[in-house]
């Protein structure tokens, strides 16, 4: 990881009522800085929900974490920007906010396996691609670093991304 990583934590009780404001207090648009000082928070933040512990289903199997998620990624389309992309958190974050999903536990084995339709997957982030090409060009950067970020975006989904680097 480049720089500082946030960790940003939902409680149980603000997931169960939907409660983003404090986040959006610290990082709606209007407080975001522009050039340098955003550049910096480019794949620094990741997004954690506590007090489900005691539940057996994973986060995404979750209705009151879909639902929270959901409606966070409708308040704050910015994930591909900022989240961290080298943990499975923003994964997590996006299969929350799919149709739908299949987990499959597989004995023996301490994962899920899941399972989900990958044009569904890529008409997500695709249609966050415009909120993330706005805070590229607030933060003032190049068309290499925009490019990098979108190739990590991909990776990060585990989806083919074949584009040529700009010159």
């Amino acid at each position: 990881m480049d720089g500082d990583v946030v960790f940003y934590k939902f409680s149980r009780a603000k997931v169960e009522r939907g409660d983003f404001g404090h986040f959006l207090g610290l990082y709606a648009p209007a407080k975001l800085p522009a050039g340098r000082r955003l550049r910096k928070l480019m794949n620094s933040l990741i997004f954690l929900v506590e007090g489900f512990d005691d539940d057996p289903r994973e986060i995404y199997a979750i209705p009151e974490i879909r639902q929270f998620y959901s409606a966070f990624h409708d308040a704050w389309p910015y994930w591909l920007y900022f989240c961290n992309v080298e943990t499975d958190a923003l994964r997590t974050m996006a299969l929350c906010c799919l149709s739908s999903i299949a987990a499959v536990k597989i004995d023996q084995r301490p994962n899920v396996a899941v399972e989900y339709d990958r044009l569904q997957i890529l008409d997500f982030i695709s249609k966050d691609f415009g909120p993330m090409n706005s805070m590229c060009d607030r933060a003032e950067m190049h068309e290499r670093g925009i490019f990098d970020r979108t190739k990590a975006v991909f990776a990060c989904f585990d989806l083919p991304f074949h584009a040529e680097p700009p010159p």
